[in-house]
Parts: structure tokens; C-alpha cells; sequence
């Protein structure tokens, strides 16, 4: 009888937990964190490819596990929410990291402008309807900090305004928290230079050219108030129940190594299960063979 083979567990490859190495401190600025340095990770672009393929197949299993555990009544999900400067590889995480497993077992949902409609609603409105359920992965690409960043920038929203939303945004991460949600809250961290570099291939290769937007070049001309945002927001919303983590992102083998891991971790701590049988297995067997 053929068995399904249990992935073997395998190492994280960072020298040191992800979610100690990543997580945000206290007084933390953008200015101080090289983007293109690989904390917690000696490795090669070759060894990170190893490293994530190895960590790949662990996320896989784990994942199975918790869709698995939710149809019969288990509640954890995880929300994985990323927030980057333009071409800092969030695309790159959703294909690379999140699409090693099941997409079943996924719910993705990338933020854009709101609509007319969702401008009548509190900011929060739209995210709710996003949320991922129980067993799932959910994966927002942009999220409700894109009401506390371009708007700040912006000025879409005044001070006072901005503040509420930072105080809404703790209460909303806090209640889902409580609802058996983990929330993994990343920043990738590329630099102003790293970003040229890649705005520059999307011009010079046509199958690129959809991937370019000549609004990204208005957004960088404000390069440093959004660093200011950035740190302003996450300052205010680094919480013990939704801490940021905030990933150098220049080296992309790197970014997608760091954010398997923090996944890996997130899910190995749920530690799902699997169900248990609600009929007598032996009885099965021989009504199948006797069929």
C-alpha cells in the first residue's frame, strides 16, 4: 500500500530565528538597515536557491496540514501582508515563496486604488472583506497601510486622520490576533539606486513594458517623505500581537529566502494537525477491497 511520505523537517538556513533576526526594534530607521546586506544568511544566490527549494517543501506539507485541520473545525489562518517601494519584489514573494504551496489552500488579494464605492466606507471596509479563513494563507499585496502611507504623503488625509487610522489599524491586527489569526507583517527594503536599476529593465525590455507604470517615477521623486511614512507607520503599529519585519530586499534571493523562513516559522508554531478519522478505518479498507 502506497503511503504518503511525511516531508522530513530540514534546518532554517538563517543562522538564528527570522522573526528575532527581522523583526523590527525599537527606534528603528530605514537609514540604518543596508538594503543590500542578508542578515542571518552566509549562503550564495546558488545556496539560497537550495535553501529555498529545501524550505519549499516543509511549507508545503505545513500548509496541507492547516487546510487539512480546518475542515474539520480548526481555526488558525495566517495573514501575510506586504508592503514595499515599487519593484522591491512583492510579485517576486507571491510567485517564488507563496506559490511553493497549494494554491487551494491561498487567498490573494493585491490592494489597488479604491473604487468610488470603497471610498464611502471606513478604510478598513475593504480589507474585511479580504480577510483569509480558517486553514488558509491569505496574502495581501499592499494593504491597509496604503491608507497611512500615500495618504500621509499624499496629504489625502490630514494628521489627526492619520493617527485614527493608526489606532484603528492596532484594534483591527489585535481582534484578528484574537481570532486565531497570525499576521506576518513585511517590508521589502530596496534602495533608491537598486530601484532605478530595475525601473530601467522594465523600459529597456518590451515584455516588461506592462509591468511599467510612469506614476512609479512620480512616487520616487518623494522618495524620502515615503521613508518617512514608513517609519512613522511602522513605529506606531509595531505591536506585540502584529510586529513588522523589515527585509533587506536589494539581493531577491534573499528577500524570498527570508520570507519562507518567517513563514515556515509562523506555521510550525500553529503546528497544525492532522484530522482524525470520523469512521472505522479497518472497516473501510475491507468494504474496499471486498467492492
Amino acid at each position: 500500500m502506497r503511503k504518503k511520505q511525511e516531508v522530513l523537517a530540514t534546518p532554517i538556513p538563517l543562522d538564528a530565528p527570522a522573526h528575532e533576526l527581522l523583526r523590527v526594534p525599537v527606534g528603528f530607521t530605514l537609514g540604518g538597515l543596508d538594503a543590500e546586506s542578508t542578515p542571518g544568511y552566509n549562503g550564495t544566490k546558488t545556496t539560497a536557491a537550495e535553501d529555498l527549494k529545501a524550505t519549499g517543501k516543509v511549507l508545503d506539507g505545513l500548509q496541507e496540514r492547516l487546510f487539512a485541520a480546518s475542515r474539520t473545525g480548526a481555526t488558525p489562518k495566517i495573514l501575510l501582508i506586504l508592503q514595499a517601494m515599487d519593484t522591491a519584489g512583492k510579485g517576486g514573494i507571491v510567485r517564488h515563496v507563496v506559490g511553493m504551496v497549494d494554491p487551494q489552500g491561498v487567498q490573494h488579494h493585491a490592494f489597488k486604488a479604491p473604487t468610488e464605492e470603497e471610498k464611502s466606507h471606513d478604510f478598513l471596509w475593504r480589507i474585511v472583506k479580504e480577510l483569509p479563513g480558517p486553514g488558509y494563507i491569505g496574502v495581501f499585496d499592499r494593504s491597509h497601510y496604503e491608507d497611512v502611507l500615500i495618504h500621509k504623503v499624499r496629504g489625502f488625509a490630514d494628521a489627526a486622520e492619520i493617527e485614527r487610522r493608526y489606532e484603528a489599524i492596532n484594534e483591527f491586527e489585535a481582534n484578528l490576533v484574537a481570532a486565531d489569526t497570525t499576521i506576518i507583517k513585511i517590508m521589502l527594503h530596496i534602495s533608491k539606486d537598486e530601484q532605478r536599476v530595475r525601473l530601467a529593465e522594465r523600459l529597456e525590455r518590451p515584455d516588461k513594458y506592462w509591468k511599467f507604470n510612469p506614476g512609479d517615477i512620480d512616487e520616487r521623486l518623494l522618495w524620502e517623505q515615503y521613508m518617512q511614512a514608513y517609519e512613522a507607520a511602522i513605529a506606531a503599529t509595531n505591536t506585540a500581537a502584529a510586529p513588522w519585519h523589515v527585509i533587506p530586499a536589494n539581493k531577491k534571493w534573499y528577500s524570498r529566502l527570508a520570507v519562507a523562513s518567517l513563514l515556515r516559522e509562523a506555521l510550525e508554531k500553529i503546528d497544525p494537525q492532522w484530522p482524525a478519522a470520523t469512521f472505522d478505518v479497518a472497516e473501510q479498507q475491507v468494504r474496499l477491497q471486498n467492492s
